[in-house]
């Protein structure tokens, strides 16, 4: 019996433990996995890395991007579009950082959007990339992310396309 609960015991911490962490201005907040969201119009990668964190006045949600080069940055406001047609507007607070050919963004939640999250799947997250324009640079202009497991699928699979956001954000 005592085998058992120590066997429960290492399990239900190693899943504690296993939860995903973001990492803010020197701050560590429990978040989401990162999801991977299919962005068709950015040509460099087709990709834009979306996770979702919570933080004691909200949430936070940070937007990473492959570049070519430094200059490019995701700059300006972002738009969450949420599956039942609901638009959360994210003001741009600066808070950025860029490594390893990649650019991120960190937009910040009120708790009354933060709880939206949590009720309602994420559709899409509508950004802008800016930055300079030479020949082998990265496109810059406006991009839209939609939650998106693959860019193909047939009508034969019948598995789910999209991944369950609001699920994961109200277990934070």
């Amino acid at each position: 019996m005592n085998i058992k609960m120590l066997l429960l015991v290492v399990f239900i911490s190693f899943f504690a433990n296993a939860q995903e962490k973001m990492n803010v201005k020197g701050q560590s907040f429990s978040a989401t996995q990162p999801y991977t969201f299919v962005c068709e119009k950015y040509a460099y990668t087709g990709e834009a890395e979306i996770q979702i964190a919570k933080t004691d006045k909200g949430g936070i949600l940070k937007i990473t991007v492959a570049t070519a080069n430094d200059q490019v940055k995701i700059l300006g406001g972002l738009y969450v579009d949420l599956a039942n047609a609901d638009v959360i507007a994210c003001v741009d607070k600066n808070v950025k950082e860029s490594a390893d050919g990649k650019t991120s963004a960190f937009y910040y939640f009120t708790p009354a959007e933060f709880a939206k999250l949590k009720k309602t799947d994420i559709y899409a997250v509508r950004f802008i990339l800016k930055g300079g324009s030479d020949t082998f640079s990265s496109q810059t202009g406006y991009f839209t992310a939609h939650n998106k497991k693959n860019y193909f699928s047939t009508v034969y699979d019948q598995s789910k396309k999209s991944f369950d956001t609001a699920k994961e954000i109200s277990v934070l």
